[in-house]
């Protein structure tokens, strides 16, 4: 799944990209291509678990990160601006929250109605254009064609009243329907204050209407600080964390708030040769969890072997959680839990 990081121009998009990409991928400032790549999920519970588990690898989940153009105000441009955007299945909203003398003072709320303006107006193209070949397609007995048609009707609505397609209520088939015309009202958001050096604990206002805008949540971070951070020896890390008073990088947070705002949770393996988390949606069916590790473990499941991360935290061993009762044998019904750490046995 890609989540894409979407903002006005000189918001600091790309500065966070490279910050998120270990700056991994060349960019080129002012192009209008997106650039795309990897970001590693800080796992506090993942470094845990291999305390526990002796392994030879400690492999965390990602996410795939792109970095989208800002929106520079209108033209083919902006046109292919939009196309982008529909491309991911989540959307990282960066805010700039710091006074630029080449930018102007910031101005968060006015930012976000841009975009998120320019968003709507796209949709509301969209939604105008299928609604018509939809109602013609409805004329006959098609069942699923009225179904198609009601849905459109209904997100035509919202989008009149100035409302992103989020704010609905939909089924999973309504879902599916409204992502095949890549609706980029109806994608989450996360929403990011994109704060200076000197103020990386997010006390002003201007961050303060970066998370009203998202309903009280948002990610806090100093995108120039992150990069720099992304740039040095693992072991150089911690000395400049301390200095700045933090106690991790920033891009935690955000990594994992992106996985929230996706709706993905996280399950574990853990043997001799590694400890690795998995990414997959949340209350997956086991043996699709398995699918995301080899698609042989899928067609062949058997049964999910499995505990809690916390009872191997409390407990102290694989052993132990068994002499207390706590391994649970799970069928193909068992809807995964965050946290699991599974054993899959198969048969191919």
């Amino acid at each position: 799944m890609d989540c894409g990081l979407i903002g006005r121009p000189g918001v600091g998009k790309t500065t966070l990209f490279q910050a998120l990409t270990a700056h991994s991928v060349p960019v080129t400032p002012g192009a209008m291509k997106p650039a795309m790549g990897v970001a590693a999920i800080p796992d506090t519970r993942l470094d845990r678990i291999a305390e526990f588990v002796p392994t030879q690898k400690v492999i965390p989940a990602s996410v795939r990160v792109v970095d989208i153009p800002g929106v520079p105000g209108g033209g083919d441009s902006l046109g292919q601006v939009l196309a982008h955007i529909r491309n991911v299945d989540a959307l990282t909203h960066v805010v700039r929250c710091w006074d630029d003398a080449g930018l102007g003072p910031a101005d968060p709320a006015g930012d976000i109605d841009v975009m998120d303006g320019e968003l709507l107006i796209s949709d509301l193209v969209v939604v105008e254009g299928a609604i018509d070949k939809a109602t013609r397609a409805a004329r006959g007995a098609d069942a699923e064609a009225k179904q198609r048609l009601g849905v459109l009707e209904r997100a035509n609505e919202l989008l009149q009243e100035g409302r992103p397609l989020r704010d609905g209520e939909w089924d999973a088939t309504d879902m599916g329907i409204l992502k095949s015309y890549g609706f980029m009202t109806a994608k989450p958001v996360l929403m990011v204050a994109n704060v200076s050096e000197d103020d990386v604990a997010g006390d002003t206002a201007a961050v303060q209407a970066v998370r009203d805008a998202g309903n009280g949540i948002a990610v806090v971070l100093c995108a120039t600080l992150e990069s720099e951070i992304a740039e040095l020896e693992e072991a150089d890390r911690g000395e400049m964390l301390d200095s700045m008073g933090l106690t991790q990088p920033a891009v935690g947070a955000l990594a994992q708030g992106m996985n929230a705002a996706l709706g993905l949770s996280t399950f574990y393996t853990a043997g001799e040769k590694e400890v690795r988390a998995w990414v997959i949606p949340e209350s997956c069916p086991a043996p699709e969890a398995a699918g995301a590790i080899h698609s042989d473990i899928q067609r062949g499941f058997i049964r999910a072997e499995c505990y809690g991360c916390g009872d191997l935290f409390d407990l102290g061993s694989e052993k132990a959680i068994k002499e207390a009762g706590k391994l649970r044998s799970e069928g193909k019904g068992y809807a995964m839990q965050d946290g699991d750490v599974v054993h899959f046995l198969f048969n191919v």
